[in-house]
């Protein structure tokens, strides 16, 4: 670990410690029934693609519970738009620079404008954010939901632990407290919502790239730090996967680093545009990552996603919908692999 690394863990640690005690959720005796929800805050100041992805559940709960609401986003860096392009109940968002000493006026200013609106729920969307639980607090808001973790949610919910749904079981349950129904729905997918001309190009660019109509499996071979698995990994995962699936395309989704784990031997794909990369996905039988934003993309445009855990924890970041899984690859061989990727598929 670098020294820049270690400082900003330290700087975490230190930050959560201090803010872990801020703020209460409001609800039961404090609530108002003549107040109408209409004006939301949904704090989620974090730049990295897979963790404002994992929020999409939660945009939609609130779109699902209030339909008439306008939401703000106070987020970081300006990846967020991109995300939530067709999200109509989006009003604004509230956008940290991703460097914010390198941009101090318009980190300051981004903290500021979250005093010039009135809301009716702010929403921290992370408990364990310093900063979210700070904005929260600094917000101007009836009532103000922190989203501290709940024992007895934790004990009726086997999936409570994953990252998109724990915050939904919690509001879920401050909002029965505020008067409102209970709610038992199932829990939204993640969803970047493409439109159908944005998934016509993705079916254009995978063509251009197979030229037939057989089914497609993608790979993704990037990842961050140990997350990582190697290139041998992957050669000897490839060479078993040609040799299960013959009659399906394998192709690779490059990172935007433009860097192959297998070395740019099997045809490839590479965009910087998100929405670009999420209608090509939008069109492949299957794609297969390590834990890392794209595989969260490719959950989020339904495609059955086979996500590969060796270091993080799956119970809380693996993709998810009705096609997908995780797979832990400390307990799993090559050959089980293949076997579950063969049960997928079919």
């Amino acid at each position: 670990m670098t020294i820049k690394k270690r400082i900003n863990v330290i700087r975490k640690r230190i930050m959560q410690s201090l803010t872990k005690n801020i703020g209460k959720s409001q609800s039961g005796s404090n609530h108002n029934k003549d107040v109408e929800i209409k004006r939301i805050l949904i704090s989620r100041p974090n730049h990295r693609l897979g963790n404002l992805l994992l929020l999409t559940p939660l945009v939609q709960e609130v779109m699902n519970t209030f339909p008439n609401s306008k939401i703000d986003l106070f987020v970081k860096g300006g990846v967020t738009p991109i995300i939530y392009k067709n999200y109509e109940n989006i009003d604004r968002f509230i956008q940290l620079p991703k460097k914010p000493f390198s941009n101090l006026g318009k980190y300051i200013k981004g903290w500021f404008q979250l005093k010039f609106r009135k809301y009716d729920l702010a929403i921290n969307a992370n408990p364990s954010s310093s900063s979210g639980r700070l904005s929260i607090l600094f917000t101007s808001s009836t009532y103000k939901f922190f989203g501290d973790s709940d024992d007895e949610l934790q004990t009726k919910y086997s999936d409570y632990q994953h990252d998109a749904k724990k915050n939904i079981y919690n509001l879920r349950k401050f909002l029965t407290e505020l008067g409102y129904p209970e709610n038992t729905s199932k829990i939204p997918y993640l969803k970047i919502k493409l439109d159908k001309a944005e998934i016509e190009t993705g079916k254009e660019n995978l063509y251009k790239i197979v030229q037939n109509n057989k089914k497609t499996i993608c790979l993704f071979t990037n990842a961050t730090g140990a997350k990582c698995y190697s290139e041998e990994w992957w050669n000897a995962f490839y060479d078993k996967l040609k040799s299960a699936f013959p009659d399906y395309n394998i192709i690779e989704l490059l990172p935007v680093e433009n860097i192959s784990k297998l070395n740019f031997k099997i045809p490839n794909f590479y965009s910087t545009d998100i929405r670009e990369m999420g209608g090509f996905l939008a069109n492949t039988a299957v794609f297969i990552a390590a834990d890392n934003g794209v595989m969260h993309l490719s959950s989020s445009v339904n495609t059955p996603t086979i996500g590969l855990f060796s270091v993080t924890d799956a119970n809380a970041y693996g993709p998810y919908n009705d096609k997908s899984f995780s797979i832990n690859t400390n307990e799993t061989d090559l050959d089980k692999v293949i076997n579950l990727i063969k049960t997928s598929l079919e």
